[in-house]
């Protein structure tokens, strides 16, 4: 009988009774249970957690944004004014729908996530507001939100929790950022318009500068001048100085002699005055005495030549004569006589006097050469001198008053002159010092008055240099209207995005998931396929056919039995739970290939190991689903696994679903389906051998150690 024929007798058997019947549609859903249970249950979790339920704790007391150089806090508000983050991240997570929000307090929510009544908490500390208000302030703070969760409850939604809350998280601190930003944006706008008023100050300071640095020049060429002046002054001042001194000392001099005249001319005239005042007509007598008797001996000069050697002659013979009378009688003799002595010694000294007088009168006449023009002339003047005496001696005490008033006056005059001296000389010592700090403090004024045109001269390149700067900074300051800020404070607050994109995306978990449970539900399908179905038929082996043949009239029911649980369970993926393949006829070919595939692993190790390979079925189902890489890569599993991943079958049927499901190249596709026909016709050949192997009955066959 034919293979084929073999499998119609197998399958006829499920049809004589009820619950063969019933066991064949169990057998031929089953794959339902593994495959769409498990997907429906895993189709879109993420679009469901508005149904966890999570406590939302707001302690959150606001604060006062507080005053720091002018900014505002990172919400846009200014300094005063009220921030209450809490109410606001509130109201938006409410209006969220991320989760199934409660709103408790503290202990509530302590309690809640203990218990399992929430998966989690996010609590919005009291100090939340505060902290990111501080960013204003001088002492900023980073805002903290608190997410507790509790892994005994469900390990999953803890991590997917902490995905949103990091979701979370960033949005707040893009917030956040966006009002800080906008406030440096502003601040940016006022350092531009700050700029330009200070460009324009510059540039009226650099007028200034210009208009001092010319009036500068102009006080240093004046003080150059005024340098010249004082110098003179100064030496002018020294000049004047001494002569002051000379003054002082001459005036002081003369002072001290009209003071010395003055008393001697009233000492003088404390004499004269009662003569005069007693005497006057006596002396004008007298005067015209000698008036009369110069005249005489004026008239008489021509016998004064003649008779003056001859008088001088005879003085000196009777001095000569005195003075042997006084030797005799006065030296010579042992006794003189006083009483003659005395007298005859005044006798001989007035005879000596006379001889003198009248040598001396012969000693002009001879002088004269006997011309007395000189002396007549002389006489002549002295008459008239006398004439003159005897003409005022009667009011020569009144000019002696006279006099004496004028001595007196030019002694008080020459002493005022002289104090007069001493303080023009005071003063003028005074003002040479004076002049010469003014010499000395012009010159100071000079040097500082240069230094100043020196340092106005850098000073307005400075100020060109600064006003040119400040113009020019104008225009690379930015000044951002509030359309252009809102796009910058966008782009800064989040500058980086993940912008991603997915080759070939699948909509749900289910449809990622899929790829990993359909190969899973069709090898459960053959695994229970042949505990309801022999491995080897039993009448091809009691009737000797070919091990060919047997092994493969063994597994053409279970292949079928396959096919039609691929249709069945692609159907409902399909069109019950909206799985969308992108090459839909491709999938169910390779899921045919697949569950031909292993149908014929199923078949060789319960055909080769009898009970046990039911066993060793399982366990390769479990070596299968850890090492195939369907939920984590491979490459994340311990090293066992990613060794033992490229040999067994599911490997190969996870990865070509993937492509042929959600798209992609289709090497691995090909790849997958020479590798399930190895395995296959691998499979169908050792069944062969075990099917020769079970022609032959032995004492393990009939007495088996193991049986199910």
């Amino acid at each position: 009988m034919r293979a084929t024929g073999l499998a119609g007798l197998e399958l006829k058997r499920f049809g004589r009774g009820k619950l063969p019947r019933a066991a064949l549609a169990a057998l031929l859903l089953l794959p339902l249970l593994y495959g769409a249970l498990y997907l429906w249950s895993f189709w879109d979790p993420y679009g469901h957690l508005d149904r966890i339920p999570v406590a939302l704790v707001d302690e959150d007391e606001g604060a006062a944004v507080p005053a720091g150089g002018g900014a505002a806090d990172p919400h846009g508000k200014a300094a005063g004014d009220r921030l209450a983050v809490g109410d606001e991240l509130t109201g938006k997570l409410l209006d969220s729908k991320t989760f199934e929000w409660h709103r408790v307090d503290a202990a509530e929510a302590r309690r809640g996530v203990e218990n399992g009544t929430y998966y989690l908490s996010l609590t919005l500390p009291a100090d939340l507001s505060r902290r990111i208000a501080s960013s204003a302030g001088d002492s900023p703070e980073t805002g903290v939100l608190r997410v507790r969760t509790n892994d005994a409850n469900n390990y999953i939604v803890g991590q997917i929790s902490r995905t949103v809350f990091s979701e979370i998280r960033a949005a707040a601190s893009a917030e956040a950022s966006r009002g800080f930003l906008d406030r440096i944006f502003i601040g940016f706008s006022d350092i531009h318009d700050a700029t330009a008023k200070a460009a324009a100050g510059a540039d009226d300071l650099r007028g200034g500068i210009a208009t001092a640095e010319q009036g500068s020049k102009d006080l240093a060429e004046g003080l150059e001048e005024s340098k010249s002046g004082s110098e003179r002054l100064s030496a002018g001042l020294t000049a004047l100085d001494r002569g002051s001194d000379d003054l002082r000392t001459g005036s002081r001099q003369v002072a001290d002699g009209t003071r010395l005249l003055a008393d001697r001319v009233d000492r003088i005239a404390d004499g004269l005055r009662p003569f005069l005042r007693d005497d006057g007509t006596s002396i004008g007598d007298t005067a015209r005495l000698i008036a009369d008797a110069s005249r005489t001996v004026r008239e008489n000069l021509g016998e004064l030549v003649k008779a003056a050697p001859v008088a001088a002659t005879a003085a000196h013979t009777a001095a000569d004569d005195l003075t042997t009378v006084h030797a005799q009688r006065c030296e010579d003799p042992p006794l003189p006589d006083p009483a003659v002595c005395e007298p005859l010694a005044k006798a001989v000294a007035a005879a000596a006097g006379v001889a003198a007088v009248a040598d001396d009168v012969s000693a002009l006449v001879k002088d004269e050469d006997g011309d007395l023009a000189a002396l007549r002339t002389r006489l002549t003047v002295l008459e008239r001198r006398a004439e003159d005496l005897a003409e005022h001696a009667p009011t020569l005490g009144d000019d002696l008053e006279s006099a004496v008033a004028k001595v007196d006056a030019l002694d008080a005059g020459a002493q005022q002159v002289a104090e007069g001296a001493g303080t023009l000389h005071a003063g003028l010592s005074a003002a040479k010092s004076g002049a010469t700090a003014l010499d000395t403090g012009v010159g100071t004024l000079k040097t500082g008055a240069l230094g100043l045109d020196s340092g106005l001269h850098r000073l307005s390149d400075g100020s060109a240099a600064l006003a040119d700067g400040l113009n020019d900074g104008v225009g690379e300051i930015p000044d951002y209207d509030a359309d252009d800020r809102d796009a910058r404070t966008g782009v800064m607050a989040d500058p980086v995005r993940l912008a991603s994109s997915s080759l070939h995306a699948a909509p749900n978990y289910g449809t990622g998931f899929a790829p990993y449970f359909i190969p899973l539900s069709l090898w459960v399908g053959a695994m229970v396929a042949y505990m309801l179905m022999q491995p080897l038929n039993r009448r091809a082996l009691a009737a000797g056919a070919s091990a060919r043949r047997t092994a493969f009239a063994g597994w053409l029911p279970v292949a079928a039995t396959g096919l039609v649980q691929v249709a069945a369970l692609m159907s409902v993926l399909h069109w019950g739970l909206g799985l969308e393949m992108a090459h839909p006829v491709a999938t169910v070919g390779f899921l045919a290939l697949v569950t031909c595939c292993f149908a014929a692993i199923v078949q060789w190790l319960n055909a080769r190991f009898g009970a046990a390979g039911r066993i060793l079925v399982l366990a390769l189902l479990m070596l299968q689903l850890t090492s195939a890489g369907g939920t984590y890569p491979v490459r994340t599993s311990p090293g066992f696994f990613e060794a033992v991943h490229p040999w067994l079958p599911m490997s190969w049927v996870v990865e070509a679903l993937r492509r042929l499901i959600t798209g992609g190249g289709s090497g691995p596709v090909r790849q997958g389906c020479a590798v399930l026909a190895a395995f296959t016709a691998g499979a169908l050949a050792l069944t062969a051998v075990a099917a020769r192997r079970r022609q032959v009955w032995t004492l393990e066959r009939l007495h088996p150690e193991l049986s199910l």
